[in-house]
């Protein structure tokens, strides 16, 4: 019987669609993951299901979404600890999320040994949700000095910045599978583009300038930001700045303006391309680039000053609308791109177990895009993506966004929507229609679809 495919699932931290070349970004050089879309499939319309970190990873790697596979949290938080608000620097202990089998657990099943490198950033330690092998950060933010743990052993600090260092790890890991009659599940994290955006190598730091980054159209550079200079020191530093307020972080560069983060963001996003190159390269040394599925994507965007608005989290395109892209040479007849429909992160459980061979748990949410990859044109899934935030859910079609904030704690609807925007002639969404009476036939149905969802999906509480 024929080796089972290979996986790595690449995902970077607060990428949005818009900064990579093969999304048609001009300036940013991402040649690595230009080069996974010119060999793959790149989806045009790529959603993330919950744009904070934890709560879409934790969809990502369940195939449910949010409300049912955690309960709607959001972050991590401490049981053992109440009140504490403060970022957890590891997991905490226990299973009180993910209780079905996850996308490891299920591949387990099936063969495979699997392995978790980089940003983790997941209620539950990585062994409890089937990792055989893990080597994870802290997850407070940085890039340099940052501490590591391997299989929960002693907490240590490489020497260098911590991109090189989980990159050197995915190349030694690929060498030792190399020999391996079985296959391998390879779950790589990479923390860039999300902030400090300053913590990390000058050639990265300097490499665009700021008067040549592109600004998007919904950007306003006459309007400073609200709570500008915090934001801008969160952005270049972190916790080290908004926990810890190191003196080196409470001044900014003179002159220091949004264009110049945004040139900061674009550098740390090269800088993350060549991570994924370092990761390529080395399925290329080992000989299975042939036989290993590789998916690349970002847990979710970041609004960088569009609408007035920083980081994430709520129904923008900025903050929801991801790259994703998917190479394995052994697909025959797989389009280019993937116009419609839209994909999100949960479709990826479902999709990877089914292009293994795999059967898809009746758990997941999301839907197998595989016969869309195999080439069949006739087929495929809803054409629409649901997203969940901390303050209510919304719908994303190949053509519209629309939004239903929550009344009140109770979970319940609002009867008006917060947000409608026709995506196909207002990109930028700069014309909301909620409530206008603008092309009224289409929201009724996007609203019926989504209060339905709603209506239909469960809710699991937190323990």
């Amino acid at each position: 019987m024929p080796k089972k495919p290979n996986i790595v699932l690449c995902t970077c931290d607060q990428l949005r669609a818009f900064e990579v070349g093969c999304y048609g970004n001009e300036v940013i050089r991402t040649p690595n993951v230009d080069r996974l879309a010119e060999e793959g499939v790149r989806f045009e319309t790529a959603i993330t299901n919950f744009p904070v970190c934890m709560a879409a990873r934790s969809v990502l790697i369940s195939g449910q979404y949010n409300r049912s596979c955690t309960g709607g949290v959001s972050n991590v938080h401490y049981p053992s600890r109440p009140g504490d608000v403060n970022m957890p620097e590891y997991p905490d202990f226990g299973r009180p999320h993910l209780k079905l089998p996850t996308l490891p657990e299920v591949l387990h099943e099936f063969g495979y040994y699997n392995a978790a490198i980089g940003k983790w950033h997941i209620h539950s330690w990585p062994d409890e949700v089937g990792f055989d092998y893990y080597l994870i950060p802290r997850v407070h933010h940085c890039h340099s000095g940052q501490s590591f743990t391997e299989n929960g052993g002693p907490e240590f600090v490489p020497a260098g910045w911590s991109v090189d260092f989980e990159a050197e790890q995915v190349e030694q890991l690929v060498r030792e599978r190399k020999e391996s009659d079985q296959p391998f599940f390879l779950y790589y994290n990479i923390s860039p583009p999300h902030c400090p955006v300053a913590d990390a190598p000058e050639e990265y730091l300097t490499m665009y300038s700021p008067d040549e980054v592109p600004i998007r159209p919904n950007v306003d550079l006459t309007v400073p930001l609200k709570n500008q200079d915090y934001w801008f020191k969160v952005y270049r530093w972190d916790f080290r700045y908004y926990n810890l307020h190191l003196p080196y972080t409470e001044q900014l560069p003179e002159g220091y303006s949004l264009r110049h983060l945004i040139a900061e963001y674009c550098g740390v996003t090269t800088w993350m391309d060549e991570a994924v190159g370092r990761m390529l390269r080395a399925l290329d040394r080992a000989g299975l680039s042939d036989n290993t599925i590789v998916v690349f994507t970002s847990d979710h965007g970041d609004n960088l000053g569009s609408h007035g608005l920083v980081q994430k989290g709520g129904p923008t395109e900025e903050s929801i609308r991801v790259p994703m892209v998917l190479r394995w040479p052994q697909l025959a007849g797989a389009p280019d791109v993937v116009q419609e429909p839209v994909i999100s992160l949960v479709d990826l459980m479902p999709t990877l177990v089914d292009l293994v061979g795999g059967e898809i748990p009746d758990h997941c949410h999301g839907h197998s895009f595989a016969p869309v990859l195999r080439g069949d044109r006739g087929t495929s899934s809803e054409d629409h993506a649901f997203v969940e935030t901390a303050n209510g859910v919304g719908l994303r079609t190949p053509t519209h966004l629309y939004a239903l904030n929550w009344e009140g704690p109770a979970r319940i609807l609002n009867e008006t929507p917060t947000c409608f925007y026709d995506m196909t002639h207002d990109p930028y969404q700069l014309n909301n229609m909620a409530g206008t009476g603008e092309q009224r036939g289409i929201a009724e149905v996007l609203d019926r679809r989504l209060r339905l969802w709603h209506e239909e999906t469960p809710w699991r509480e937190a323990s």
